[in-house]
């Protein structure tokens, strides 16, 4: 049986999403590798931890190795023809310019590219990304979306008309938050912020008078609840490389307002209110007829039902099992 060596990011003190979403994958990769799974041991916080990252990751024996993502420079330490490297976004293309950007798309994109053996992304959305930022030949990257957790489950509730909760998923730029804030402001609900928006942004909340709960830091099971307790999800983001929350509120049976912009729109697989998230007065057009329009609520939770099966882990790691065998089956006709 071949080794797959899974490499990721040095953990931090809250279990990240990469970690949470190959977790998902241990049975059906267990099934034809043996997995192991390695940290790297210094946070990328400088140059000098980045080499001793490549230097850790040398040392590193597989037949193949899969950088995670997040740490792409990573694959510099790994065979060329036996390295998947995983890249959920390119949000950090997004920063201000200059030289430290052009740094950071060399260090992180252009070199990690060039190096390795294939590359798997989330999303089309993520896959175009890449094609516009780099010269990689479009074969090399194939599309692989993140599994939906199997432990999300459906809970029946009576959708509360006079006062839903609204889960919102995030607090970074771009969730959206401050566009949320506009649209609610006025609209009956309670909304469930899952992260720890700025101080500004709480003053805002409480300047329009809109109520609020706000919780962080969480467990899995932790996050489950909020779903469950939700009468809705709201997830307008400006940016993403998947949309992970999308599927979730599927999976658990909650009708979901999200983004007319790719990848959301193509997660949501035609199971979600899409609004115009740049435009507060289309977020507040989608909440007010997901709370007032009952056919049309039921009718998302029952198209998302089925559109969160496409997520599944065992069709997930089936695909990450055939890339593998793809490389394998390369890299023995090829000399080293």
């Amino acid at each position: 049986m071949p080794t797959l060596c899974l490499l990721f990011r040095r953990p931090a003190q809250r279990f990240h999403s990469i970690e949470r979403v190959f977790g998902q994958l241990d049975d059906q990769l267990g099934e034809e590798f043996r997995v192991e799974k390695t940290f790297l041991p210094y946070y990328s916080s400088s140059i000098f931890n980045l080499l001793r990252n490549i230097l850790f990751t040398r040392r590193r024996s597989a037949d193949i190795f899969h950088v995670t993502g997040d740490v792409h420079y990573a694959v510099w330490g790994l065979p060329r023809g036996r390295t998947v490297l995983t890249i959920h976004d390119l949000v950090f293309l997004y920063r201000p310019g200059g030289i430290k950007r052009r740094l950071f798309k060399w260090l992180f994109l252009d070199m990690p590219v060039r190096h390795c053996g294939l590359i798997t992304t989330i999303s089309e959305a993520t896959k175009k990304d890449i094609l516009a930022n780099t010269k990689c030949a479009p074969d090399k990257i194939v599309v692989i979306p993140d599994p939906v957790d199997q432990r999300m489950r459906y809970v029946p509730a009576v959708f509360d008309e006079t006062n839903p909760v609204i889960l919102f998923i995030g607090s970074t730029p771009n969730k959206n938050l401050p566009g949320v804030i506009e649209a609610l402001e006025g609209v009956p609900c309670t909304l469930n912020i899952v992260g720890k928006p700025p101080p500004e942004q709480v003053d805002k909340l409480n300047e329009r008078k809109i109520r609020f709960t706000n919780r962080y830091d969480l467990s899995d099971e932790e996050l489950i609840a909020q779903y469950i307790g939700a009468d809705l999800v709201l997830f307008p983001s400006t940016f993403e490389g998947f949309g992970l929350p999308v599927v979730e509120a599927q999976k658990a049976g909650r009708p979901v307002i999200t983004s007319d912009l790719d990848p959301m729109r193509e997660v949501a697989g035609g199971a979600a209110c899409l609004v115009d998230p740049y435009k507060p007065e289309s977020i507040r057009e989608g909440v007010l007829k997901v709370i007032r329009d009952k056919a049309y609520r039921e009718q998302l939770v029952e198209k998302g039902f089925i559109n969160a099966e496409r997520f599944s882990p065992g069709d997930i790691g089936s695909r990450y099992s055939a890339a593998y065998k793809t490389l394998l089956s390369c890299a023995a006709s090829q000399p080293f």
